[in-house]
């Protein structure tokens, strides 16, 4: 019966990081056969190894799914080809058998060269520019004439090593979802990883959603502004309407956040908010204007945090500030989340997955919400670094705070 080989090679933390096993796993779940050529062990923590694998596959096509497949885990063929390339012809259509990105760092081969593709993002394409560096791409980018990588070949996906000094609170349990996990020592691994990231000068990105300002938590929030924990704010029309309606008559949905109970008419207090910020031009205008002088967009504004708040189909008004193309939203996200260190998501499920999609796998990534399929919705989209935590949102951020007061 005829065999279709090709070689393939491993490099780096495959034992500890189960690099290894998860290959060949995949190439017998895929039908195929393997046989390991050349093992090298590293004998200290700090050491790589190497594997260097003969696939077996009965044709053709059955080989290359199974060199597609584990390409993503980090193998690369031994004897790699120039990436294919193929010109778009049609704005906004890639060409037929396009490579479709992960969010983990990738090269791709360009005359006998590897180069970066810059922007690492998921479910984009790659296009390779005239000067022969390449980059990710969406549909919006597209303009025909375009170079495009299509098919695997001369393309290798870099996985994410293992830290070295040792298991932290983005490896312990990381990706996993269980409302018993022990909540005190993630959140004390979670403030270090805040504190780590400003120190390597990056972005602190709060993905949040209209719960932190229901929950009584929007004080929080303003307090970790205030000492300079959250740099970029991604939320929608609900979080800021509701932080507004808050801070102007002291309700949140109607209901009296200090009290929890409803008040007379209250349904209407969000409307009458996004009313008085319109007649304001904006919410920067409101505070200028001393209409708003508290909360989670005062704060943003009075200490310089950028912000993105991004429509939907539901929105009451909205705000002046809301951007209601969300192709313009997207794009104005993943701009600005470039150089982003960590992302808090707190009681957000569509804005976590949205912008888990755009931030590279090297990312740190913290998910909150009473709902455990959140993260594991996030972590299943190819957020690799992604920390989950079972729990409602004040008391979460009453105990992160904590490890931030002087």
């Amino acid at each position: 019966m005829p065999v279709e080989t090709e070689v393939v090679e491993l490099h780096g933390h495959i034992i500890d990081s189960l690099t290894l096993p998860k290959v060949l796993d995949q190439i017998l779940k895929s039908d195929g056969s393997f046989e390991i050529e050349e093992m090298r062990i590293g004998n200290r923590r700090e050491d790589t190894s190497y594997a260097r694998i003969r696939v077996e596959a009965a044709d053709q096509a059955v080989l290359t799914s199974i060199l597609s497949t584990i390409k993503v885990q980090g193998a690369e063929m031994l004897h790699e080809k120039d990436a294919e390339l193929a010109a778009v012809e049609q704005d906004g259509v890639f060409p037929e058998g396009f490579y479709v990105t992960t969010n983990l760092q990738t090269f791709v081969r360009l005359g006998g060269r590897w180069a970066p593709v810059q922007r690492p993002r998921m479910d984009c394409g790659i296009i390779v520019a005239d000067d022969g560096t390449a980059r990710t791409a969406r549909f919006g980018h597209l303009k025909r004439g375009d170079n495009v990588v299509v098919g695997d070949a001369g393309v290798k996906v870099q996985p994410l090593d293992r830290p070295v000094a040792g298991r932290g609170v983005f490896e312990f349990m990381s990706s996993a979802v269980s409302a018993e996990k022990p909540k005190g020592a993630l959140i004390a691994g979670i403030a270090r990883a805040m504190k780590a990231t400003r120190e390597e000068g990056k972005k602190i990105v709060l993905v949040g959603g209209p719960a932190i300002v229901h929950t009584g938590g929007a004080r929080h929030i303003v307090a970790l502004i205030e000492k300079g924990y959250i740099d970029l704010l991604f939320a929608g029309n609900a979080l800021a309407a509701h932080d507004i309606e808050a801070a102007l008559v002291g309700t949140s949905l109607g209901v009296n956040i200090e009290e929890g109970t409803p008040s007379n008419e209250g349904h209407e207090n969000h409307i009458r908010a996004i009313n008085a910020v319109r007649r304001c031009g904006g919410i920067r205008q409101a505070v200028e204007q001393g209409l708003l002088t508290s909360g989670i967009m005062h704060a943003c504004i009075k200490h310089d945090v950028d912000f993105v708040l991004a429509g939907s189909i539901r929105d009451d008004g909205p705000l002046p500030d809301v951007i209601t193309d969300v192709i313009v939203a997207q794009e104005t996200m993943a701009q600005k989340v470039a150089d982003a260190g960590l992302a808090l998501m707190i009681a957000t499920g569509l804005h976590s997955i949205a912008v888990g999609n755009m931030l590279p796998a090297e990312t740190r990534t913290v998910v909150v919400d009473i709902e455990a399929s959140l993260v594991t919705k996030v972590a299943d989209r190819g957020t690799h670094q992604a920390v989950g935590l079972v729990s409602d949102v004040e008391p979460f951020l009453n105990e992160l705070l904590a490890y931030f007061r002087d």
